[in-house]
């Protein structure tokens, strides 16, 4: 099924020069800097229990698609909050995924599933109704064996470092216990602090006394406050961390003074908090952690854009992050002025910059990246995770950023098999790219193949630090 020449140029010149850069970068390490696979995989590395909770269950990229078709979660597996009855059986749960396959159809994640089953398992020909239960069982019976638990997977997808996300008030057990376990893998976490800077984050409140608690700092206080993240923050870099991570609603800074403050922090955890005080607190706290990312040297990456946890219903029956999260308009040159009139020149800060609206690549993101030498743009990310996405984040960015202010590629994933092929998809698009600059003599063949590197593999390693 995978076609040695897929996402290349169809024109025969162009396609041989994509295949030369492709070549000398298909079997770099992969480098995944941002993520959300579970750390306890790696820590206890017991056998995946079956294809469904392997591929289907932990990825909203799949079950989104099929609930926009009418299909209810529930009968995918996904647990409730209440712990009403959900379908059990792995099986049928593939079998459902199995008949819908068609859906997936031209999609990145058709894409990324095909290699999964070609590459892993072995599997050539298409999934429907007619083999699914031939498919279920090859990957069953290969998830029962050694060389498919999560270490021995980690290690043949060629991983050289894969960081996790982890929450402000997560005792980080996980890797305490891969660390401890003398695995030579290399897994570690960044610090996502999102539940105890967003004061309309469900149990904003509770998580803040948490936040204490776990710090040994009195978070009733501005200063207090500002010390437990210092002292979380150190200790996630205990375990390797070299990034925080924020998933602002915008990317909104701002910059007060010690006195507004610290009488706005007293107001949102005294509550209730108005939707101004919420973004106005957001927008200050993206510029503290700016500034604690001098003093510690964590990367900044910040994620703004999507409105999250957009169906109520979903939120409601089945907790976050299941797959009802929508783009919105966002604006970057405003936003994040606050923040580069304190920071923006500081050569220690390293800011990595992403977006779900498109329309300000060449606009304001590039522009901005092209200028400031704390920013860099993220790749094309989450709903534009894609050959297209790819390609116009690079067509748009590109004349004004140029490549090195970027930062290669993250696969963003929770769904493990899908790493390699996402790193697969980005590295053909990037050597597309290239052999199109090469045959219209905008660059010389010897720099793109060391641009291909560069993009691959060498631009994330330096970006987050790694």
């Amino acid at each position: 099924m995978l076609h040695p020449d897929r996402l290349f140029p169809a024109d025969p010149t162009t396609r041989d020069i994509a295949r030369r850069l492709y070549a000398n970068v298909k079997d770099l390490p992969i480098i995944s800097p941002h993520g959300h696979t579970d750390p306890r995989w790696y820590a206890e590395n017991e056998p995946f229990a079956n294809p469904a909770s392997l591929f289907v269950i932990p990825d909203h990229y799949i079950f989104r698609m099929l609930y926009s078709q009418g299909i209810a979660l529930e009968k995918l597996g996904i647990a409730r909050l209440d712990g009403g009855p959900v379908e059990t059986d792995p099986r049928k749960i593939w079998r459902l995924f199995a008949e819908n396959y068609y859906l997936f159809r031209a999609t990145p994640t058709r894409m990324w599933l095909d290699h999964a089953f070609e590459t892993l398992f072995g599997l050539t020909d298409r999934l429907s109704r007619s083999n699914a239960d031939r498919f279920y069982d090859v990957i069953d019976a290969a998830l029962k064996t050694e060389a498919f638990r999560p270490r021995a997977l980690f290690e043949r997808m060629n991983i050289e470092v894969i960081s996790t996300t982890d929450g402000a008030l997560d005792d980080l057990k996980w890797h305490r216990m891969i660390r401890e376990s003398g695995w030579k893998g290399r897994v570690v976490p960044a610090y996502r602090p999102d539940a105890v800077v967003d004061p309309e984050f469900k149990g904003f409140r509770d998580n803040i006394v948490a936040l204490g608690l776990i710090s040994g700092c009195d978070t009733g206080t501005w200063e207090g406050y500002l010390a437990a993240h210092r002292q979380r923050r150190a200790y996630f870099k205990t375990f390797g961390c070299t990034s925080s991570d924020h998933g602002h609603p915008s990317a909104a800074t701002a910059n007060l003074s010690p006195e507004e403050a610290r009488a706005l922090y007293a107001r949102v955890i005294a509550g209730p908090v108005s939707s101004a005080d919420a973004e106005t607190f957001r927008a200050q706290m993206l510029t503290e952690m700016a500034r604690m990312s001098i003093e510690d040297g964590l990367v900044l990456q910040i994620h703004p854009g999507s409105f999250r946890n957009h169906n109520a219903g979903i939120m409601e029956t089945f907790g976050r992050d299941m797959g009802a999260d929508i783009p919105q308009r966002t604006d970057y040159v405003k936003a994040l002025k606050p923040l580069l009139d304190q920071f923006g020149t500081d050569p220690r800060l390293s800011i990595i910059l992403f977006t779900l609206d498109e329309t300000v690549y060449s606009r304001e993101l590039a522009p901005l990246a092209g200028h400031y030498p704390c920013l860099k743009l993220g790749p094309a990310w989450w709903f534009f995770d894609a050959p297209d996405g790819m390609a116009r984040f690079r067509d748009l960015t590109t004349e004004t950023a140029g490549f090195y202010n970027t930062v290669g590629f993250n696969d963003d994933t929770r769904a493990f098999p899908s790493i390699p092929a996402r790193h697969d998809v980005s590295r053909r698009v990037d050597c597309a790219f290239l052999a199109a600059r090469v045959a219209t003599h905008r660059l010389d063949e010897d720099e793109a193949q060391d641009l291909a590197q560069d993009l691959a593999y060498r631009l994330a390693k330096a970006a987050y630090r790694l």
